[in-house]
């Protein structure tokens, strides 16, 4: 097997270069932002398959929740199985990716919704809190021999001899010369843990209150072709204000920090092979939901 560098070290990246250290393949990724410093390390990463191609979406992300249904017999991986209600303001059946979730996962009619909510569907879902998961990634990357290095490129490196795999996120903007990939500005906060248990989402809003281990994750915001990465005081009163209405519990709960993110926005997910280049970018708010399903796409690639 040949060397591959693996261009980002956000989720998409790092699980991209398992997979391939896992076919055989000598792997190095090469980043900007070192794991913890990137995007991924924002994402509230409640698995949750909301872009918009359909028919590879649902097989990237049955494939994913598969494996993290797995990863989470394993405390260090920072990954549970978590059940939680996706709430609608209008009278709605399932949405279309439900169908990747698995037999007794859901989705069941909820009839506890909180006030100004019409419907409600109640399902089992990985949550990934994901500054334990990109260390568990970083360590199964270098068990294999792999490595991850910080390292600001101006390019792709395509005359280094090796298949280059981009998974740059945002940075394919440049990298790519891709002028359709954009930002979406996420702000999310991170309050005390106060004894949650479930998550409950409204997608429309974007508002949603993810437990973790030691916080819950309080969101959120959608906001397309916004750079900065500044939190703003008015956003997080509205966030909170939100985030209450929805899960009263989380009333007068100690706000722990603040985050923003740019999720790596594209019409579509672009994973294809052009020449001794394989790009796998543009997953937008989505790829800690579809990682794993991606990463085997971009094995066969890499082996075709």
């Amino acid at each position: 097997m040949g060397r591959v560098i693996v261009v980002g070290a956000g989720v998409v990246g790092l699980t991209c270069a398992v997979r391939l250290l896992e076919a055989g393949h000598r792997v190095d990724v090469v980043a900007r932002d070192l794991p913890l410093e990137t995007t991924s390390v924002v994402a509230a990463a409640l698995w949750s398959p909301y872009v918009n191609e359909q028919e590879h979406v649902l097989r990237w992300s049955r494939r994913a929740y598969d494996v993290y249904a797995g990863l989470a017999a394993d405390h260090d991986t920072g990954v549970v199985l978590s059940e939680g209600t996706e709430v609608f303001r209008e009278e709605s059946p399932p949405p279309w990716w439900y169908e990747a979730l698995p037999t007794g996962a859901g989705p069941d009619r909820e009839t506890r919704l909180p006030p100004g909510f019409a419907a409600g569907w109640t399902m089992t879902c990985p949550v990934i809190e994901m500054s334990v998961y990109l260390r568990w990634l970083v360590a199964r990357v270098e068990d294999l021999g792999g490595t991850v290095t910080r390292m600001n490129l101006s390019s792709l490196p395509t005359d280094s001899g090796a298949l280059v795999v981009n998974a740059s996120g945002i940075g394919a903007k440049h990298l790519a010369s891709d002028p359709t990939v954009g930002p979406v500005r996420g702000q999310v906060m991170l309050v005390e843990q106060v004894g949650l248990e479930r998550w409950v989402l409204d997608s429309d809003a974007p508002t949603y209150v993810i437990p973790r281990s030691r916080d819950v994750v309080v969101g959120g915001t959608h906001e397309t072709g916004e750079w900065s990465r500044t939190v703003e005081s008015a956003t997080a009163a509205s966030i909170l204000e939100r985030a209450t209405a929805l899960v009263p519990e989380i009333a007068g709960a100690r706000v722990l920090r603040h985050k923003v993110g740019l999720r790596p926005a594209r019409p579509t997910v672009r994973l294809e092979r052009v020449g001794d280049v394989v790009h796998c970018y543009g997953h937008g708010g989505c790829g800690v939901t579809v990682s794993w399903g991606c990463a085997d796409d971009v094995v066969g690639l890499v082996d075709g």
